[in-house]
């Protein structure tokens, strides 16, 4: 596919609607504020003007606002999640085993039950608390998140059944950064996941797009017949570009590295980032002929601090990490890592084209 330029989104929706080599999917890698989230509603759009009914079944921030709590403050036990029945989104799910479809994707997620109530358009979330059932619970943010996750694959599962007529008015799925925060673990697990079922059909085309490089590279790898495109956008007014990123677009362990660099700058930095930081020690002391992950903190041998920083990864490792509510670091170790990331950068070369400059302070 050669490089496309556009004066807006739409222009960029449209060519990947009217592709004529008909490829199945598309995999849109590109940076936080460049457009991703909008193009994926100009998507949308084109499917209602065209057709006068939606085409698209779609997942961006807008989807979590179809679902809303209700509490009951003065009571403080009927806590309902309720659904915008309105919305395309549910209108072919009544009748449909949904339940056994989302708990099966809940199940690598979370441990707590829902029911879904057709009548009121409500949720009720249950859990086990010490051996006892509690009803009607408050689920967190995190995963409410991970519901509404769950919820839309279990509605993917559905529109690629051909057995199935609901949702058949579903000819493109378009997935907008499905994660926010995740660990490098969980993101090549839910990247693997998603490509599997994205596999699963040759009669409804998909986009996929993130700022997620890692979980953009490992999507890649599985759908290896997917068109890897790159968006950006330059100028003032914009000029928006979608260009191939070739056959390769990331290595594992840059693709990680850049990832923690603007994870730095931006000051958004989690435990979870040590974990993703001692990854591309090991690997790189390991490339090099060091028998410890230390060896690539320091050139000096006997250095005390070291062997602080060392014990401080070792000790941030073996944490509890959360899937979709990571902890924050504190400020001290936001300035350590800083400093243990910026003394690994300087001890090996890479590519400044495509590698940021780490601020000391933010």
């Amino acid at each position: 596919m050669p490089e496309i330029i556009a004066r807006n989104l739409n222009e960029l929706a449209q060519h990947l609607r009217d592709d004529p080599r008909n490829k199945k999917c598309f995999l849109i890698y590109g940076y936080n504020n460049v457009g991703k989230t909008r193009l994926s509603t100009a998507f949308r759009d084109i499917g209602w003007q065209r057709n006068e009914a939606p085409d698209t079944l779609y997942f961006n921030a807008y989807i979590e606002d179809l679902f809303t709590w209700n509490n009951d403050l003065n009571r403080g036990n009927e806590s309902v999640l309720l659904m915008n029945e309105d919305s395309n989104f549910f209108k072919d799910m009544e009748g449909l085993p949904m339940e056994d479809r989302i708990r099966e994707q809940l199940s690598f997620y979370a441990d707590f039950d829902f029911k879904i109530d057709y009548v009121n358009w409500t949720i009720s979330f249950s859990r086990d608390v010490a051996g006892e059932r509690r009803d009607n619970v408050k689920i967190s943010r995190g995963e409410e998140n991970t519901f509404i996750w769950c919820f839309f694959l279990a509605i993917v599962q559905i529109a690629m059944n051909s057995d199935i007529e609901a949702y058949d008015w579903v000819q493109y799925i378009y997935i907008d950064d499905p994660i926010s925060s995740l660990d490098e673990h969980n993101a090549i697990s839910l990247a693997n996941r998603l490509a599997q079922l994205l596999k699963g059909t040759d009669r409804i085309k998909s986009v996929v797009s993130s700022h997620h490089a890692l979980f953009f590279n490992v999507m890649c790898n599985e759908l290896s017949n997917a068109e890897k495109l790159f968006l950006s956008k330059s100028g003032n007014p914009p000029v928006y570009s979608l260009r191939p990123t070739g056959d390769t677009p990331f290595f594992q362990h840059v693709a990680m590295l850049r990832e923690l660099c603007e994870a730095a700058n931006s000051n958004e930095l989690y435990i979870y980032h040590f974990n993703m930081l001692r990854t591309i020690l090991e690997k790189s002391a390991s490339f090099h002929g060091f028998k410890n992950f230390s060896a690539c903190i320091s050139r000096q041998n006997d250095d005390s601090e070291r062997k602080l920083r060392t014990r401080l990864i070792n000790v941030l490792n073996h944490g509890n990490l959360s899937l979709f509510e990571p902890q924050a670091m504190s400020e001290e170790n936001k300035d350590l890592f800083r400093e243990i990331l910026i003394q690994f950068l300087n001890l090996h070369y890479f590519n400044h084209e495509i590698m940021p400059e780490v601020n000391r302070e933010v």
